[in-house]
């Protein structure tokens, strides 16, 4: 069937050129006016939340979003799926589980991290870590201990309190205290 070339095949939007069709499917088209840009893989200001240097926080808190925390936080922080920084100004007294931990600040409390914990050179942490990977500026103040385990394996209280991993079909984890 003939159809028009001049002719948009869908609506166009208000103030967008047309794009023209091709017949190679392999090499894309880039007709835009607007110059497209990759998305970053780091985290951008616009993706997570802060918590400024003036706000005081007490309890739990939660969420599907990461945290940039550059005041006091007192209690737990739970936000599994995401990143935790604590800033420069950052004082925490809390237990922090999620996927990567970033510390600038003072951290008072243990750490879980399903990926990786980063403590920078500025930072202190005082509490143990449980982490897939873990990385020590130097400069950096560290008290406790280091539970490395394999990325998403599930861990089990034991009776007395100490953590347990779940047997896996892979071998266990390396354990280290400091």
């Amino acid at each position: 069937m003939w159809k028009p070339t001049n002719q948009p095949q869908t609506p166009a939007r208000p103030n967008e050129p047309e794009r023209p069709t091709t017949s190679t499917p392999s090499a894309p088209v880039m007709a835009s006016a607007e110059p497209v840009q990759p998305r970053p893989v780091t985290t951008t200001t616009a993706d997570q939340a802060t918590i400024g240097k003036s706000l005081v926080i007490k309890g739990e808190v939660t969420g599907s979003e990461s945290l940039y925390i550059d005041g006091r936080v007192e209690g737990s922080i739970n936000l599994a799926g995401n990143r935790v920084t604590i800033g420069r100004n950052g004082v925490v007294a809390a237990n922090i589980n999620a996927r990567e931990i970033v510390v600038l600040g003072k951290v008072r409390g243990n750490l879980t991290a399903s990926d990786r914990v980063d403590i920078r050179s500025d930072g202190s942490l005082t509490g143990d870590v449980i982490a897939a990977r873990i990385s020590i500026e130097d400069g950096a103040f560290f008290k406790g201990g280091i539970d490395i385990r394999k990325g998403g394996q599930p861990q089990q209280q034991k009776p007395n309190g100490e953590d347990k991993a779940v047997p896996a079909s892979e071998p266990a984890a390396v354990g280290a205290r400091a």
